[in-house]
């Protein structure tokens, strides 16, 4: 993507009180978003620039306003023009969850126990104005392993049979998530903000939600504690799991619900970074495969997921699940 600035940046800053002020591009995510942070008599903000047709920054705005009038801590909002894709917000620093927790890895514990904290008080509250998580969704998902994974390892697989597996497999949970709560669906560790980092119980920011639906509560704990981008012990993953039950107490069915969707988001993930290297060339995406795919097999041994776990005996060969995922050319 080129580093010169969008065009119409600066009339949308000449509307605003940032007028004049210094603007450095930031390293972008996986989409056609940009991120530019602005400095100006000592004070910064976050500029983003959502384009259309490819991007659309009404959902964003309405999960902000949403999150921050219920309690939560997302960026406020300082000026916006949606037609155009700019949103400007506060700027909530530099200290991702992420880089904080590898720098001090002592603090990991403590970091999680609020982030779990986060999530059940988020879990407490009626379910936002969202699209439903249904099985369309979760279904359409999940396809994007046979549409783009299974071509990339040269693999014919029996598709029909792979959406009627995870029917089967998700329908006992679908009657657990009505009323359901809000899904932020990209809850992980370089989604959330240490505001205060040298408060390990200080507040901790959320971005990236602009995709929230509502669905079920395990969704995000499985998006947080089997992350795609860093490794998360089994002892903490079980300890987190432990204070989210003991905050929210979510029923005897929560453990098979979590591998239900442990399953569902890894395998989601797998065809989408597979998408991410051959549609978009971004190859640094395929060497998080591995972990997503050891995740996915904890997850398929449950018995919540023998209909999927059959599937993956009949069309996916065994080597290629001992090296999870083997080597997509």
């Amino acid at each position: 993507m080129s580093d010169a600035l969008p065009e119409g940046i600066h009339n949308f800053l000449g509307n605003t009180e940032w007028e004049g002020a210094e603007i450095a591009p930031l390293v972008g995510d996986a989409s056609f978003r940009r991120y530019f942070r602005l400095r100006m008599g000592g004070k910064t903000a976050m500029l983003m620039h959502a384009p259309p047709p490819h991007e659309d920054p009404k959902p964003f705005l309405q999960v902000a306003h949403w999150l921050e009038a219920n309690g939560m801590r997302a960026p406020h909002i300082l000026a916006k023009s949606a037609p155009e894709g700019w949103v400007l917000t506060e700027d909530f620093g530099d200290q991702r969850m992420r880089e904080w927790i590898d720098e001090h890895p002592k603090d990991e514990r403590d970091i999680y126990a609020k982030a779990i904290e986060t999530l059940a008080q988020l879990h407490r509250l009626p379910p936002g104005p969202f699209p439903p998580y249904d099985m369309a969704v979760y279904l359409r998902e999940v396809d994007l392993f046979v549409e783009w994974y299974c071509p990339a390892m040269g693999l014919d697989v029996d598709a029909p049979s792979w959406a009627a597996a995870w029917e089967e497999a998700l329908a006992p949970l679908m009657k657990r998530q009505d009323p359901g709560v809000t899904v932020l669906r990209d809850y992980h560790a370089e989604n959330i903000m240490l505001l205060e980092p040298e408060e390990l119980a200080g507040e901790q920011g959320l971005i990236d939600f602009q995709d929230a639906l509502v669905g079920h509560p395990a969704y995000d704990l499985v998006s947080l504690l089997q992350d795609a981008r860093r490794d998360v012990s089994l002892a903490l993953e079980e300890e987190m799991l432990g204070r989210y039950r003991a905050a929210a107490d979510p029923g005897e069915h929560f453990e098979a619900d979590y591998a239900r969707l442990g399953a569902q988001r890894n395998a989601k993930i797998v065809g989408i970074f597979t998408r991410l290297w051959k549609r978009d060339g971004k190859a640094r995406y395929l060497a998080m495969i591995p972990r997503v795919w050891e995740a996915m097999e904890r997850d398929l041994a449950h018995d919540a997921m023998a209909p999927v776990a059959e599937w993956f005996a009949r069309n996916v060969p065994q080597e290629i699940r001992d090296t999870f995922g083997g080597e997509i050319q």
